[in-house]
């Protein structure tokens, strides 16, 4: 299955959608999207992995300098959406506690920032 990523405008924020798989020669692709948004001043960036069906440790760690980058401008990043293998691997590596990961939730306003 290919990867793609889509933009979503909200409010408070900017939501992803990432859909396929989220791998070694994937992950760029969403460094590159997570890079131009924070570039155009987005500080607050959900990513919804509701259609995302697997990722591994290239796609935790996107995930991961996503927030730090995010954060150092004073914003944050956050997951929702997650099923199946991909929810339990953020679950499993602690990355739905760092990362704030919400299941349901589609508005990255309601997410508060440390």
């Amino acid at each position: 299955m290919t990867f793609s990523v889509s933009y979503v405008e909200r409010d408070g924020g900017a939501c992803l959608r990432l859909t396929g798989e989220l791998d070694l020669s994937t992950a760029p692709q969403l460094t590159a999207a997570i890079e131009e948004l924070t570039a155009a001043g987005e500080t607050r960036v959900l990513l919804d992995l509701t259609d995302l069906t697997f990722c591994d440790s290239t796609g935790m760690a996107v995930f991961v300098r996503g927030d730090n980058q995010a954060a150092a401008e004073g914003g944050w990043l956050r997951l929702t959406g997650a099923n199946g293998r991909v929810e339990r691997v953020l679950r499993v590596t602690g990355l739905a506690d760092l990362l704030r990961y919400e299941p349901e939730s589609l508005d990255p306003a309601s997410q508060t920032a440390p």
